[in-house]
């Protein structure tokens, strides 16, 4: 699948050796990080553990194999002319997971504007499924399977009680080798160009290649977050610390009925100004503007400098998104002070 440059940090030449890293204070971690590795062993020794499955094939599937069974492959075919079909691509694959019976959660950008959903399960399955809801709040995209699937839905987790430092599994699709041991190295806000904000993602290390919908499972076996993206500063502070960072299932529970429902959460819809901003310098540069969007229709070009919202300034994307929400539901009129023609 084709990722553009906002869903993936630059290339790194060699993983951040995080054996001897100090933290703000100068203080040597060495001794919290062979914690971090006896957790990390005992938890892929505790998820890698199924006596005698290999050599009696007639035993009840272990638990590792009945949690695996929940994570599946999602293909999906874009529309023609489709708005996100510039950045993301026409044809997109990634990870799943089988929350409930019939119905499978993975990251949105996978399957919105899709025509054709698939979803292909670790005995290679594959059923059609359609897109139940979509959250862009979140991220999160919800799937409804359109034929029976074997497969034991994933209990969802506790993402709250994740905390830095605390080992964890990230499961892609393709069985026990799409499994690798992480830690949670940050949980902080995350603000995306694309008009998205997360008050406190999770950011995990060592980086995961195939992180498109990934499962992150605690230690209890427990879905605690959906893979995004992948991340140059995993540990924050500008550290190059290659990772991948995951919205948090506890952003789920609340809408879960709504999507299955309605298709969205309840209540009205944000604002959306359809533009694509970079912090530079203080200054927001407009770095994309969707075609017939809003900023669009309002004259909005590629190096426009965003630097208020009425009579207040901004010059964070986070100070610009909840200044722009605040105003109220989408329709709202959003006076933008902008520099234009530099």
């Amino acid at each position: 699948m084709f990722v553009p440059d906002y869903l993936r940090g630059r290339p790194t030449p060699a993983l951040l050796d995080l054996s001897r890293r100090e933290d703000h204070n100068g203080l040597c971690m060495a001794g919290p990080l062979k914690q971090i590795a006896v957790s990390a062993l005992a938890l892929l020794a505790a998820i890698f553990a199924a006596p005698g499955f290999a050599q009696d094939k007639d035993k009840a599937p272990s638990e590792v194999e009945e949690t695996l069974s929940a994570i599946v492959r999602v293909k999906s075919k874009i529309i023609k002319d489709a708005r996100s079909a510039e950045t993301l691509g026409m044809q997109r694959e990634g990870t799943g997971v089988l929350i409930r019976e019939g119905y499978v959660l993975t990251i949105g950008y996978l399957v919105i504007e899709a025509e054709a959903i698939e979803v292909v399960g670790p005995d290679n399955q594959a059923v059609p499924a359609s897109l139940a809801g979509y959250d862009h709040a979140s991220g999160f995209g919800l799937l409804r399977l359109l034929a029976p699937f074997a497969g034991k839905p994933l209990p969802l987790g506790d993402a709250s009680a994740l905390g830095e430092r605390e080992a964890a599994m990230i499961a892609s699709h393709g069985g026990r080798d799409g499994v690798n041991l992480v830690y949670v190295v940050s949980r902080r806000p995350f603000t995306g160009s694309w008009e998205y904000l997360l008050d406190s993602a999770i950011f995990t290390y060592p980086a995961v290649m195939n992180w498109s919908g990934a499962a992150l499972i605690s230690a209890k076996g427990e879905l605690v977050g959906i893979g995004s993206l992948i991340v140059n500063d995993s540990a924050g502070g500008g550290s190059q610390s290659p990772g991948n960072m995951f919205v948090p299932i506890d952003l789920l529970k609340p809408i879960l009925d709504d999507l299955i429902a309605a298709g969205r959460r309840k209540g009205p819809a944000r604002p959306w100004l359809g533009l694509n901003a970079e912090e530079m310098r203080g200054r927001l540069i407009v770095a994309r503007v969707s075609p017939e969007g809003p900023a669009a229709r309002a004259g909005l070009k590629s190096g426009d400098i965003v630097i208020g919202i009425g009579g207040e300034e901004v010059n964070t994307l986070a100070d610009l998104y909840r200044k722009v929400w605040s105003r109220g539901a989408a329709g709202v009129e959003v006076p933008l002070k902008v520099l234009q023609g530099l």
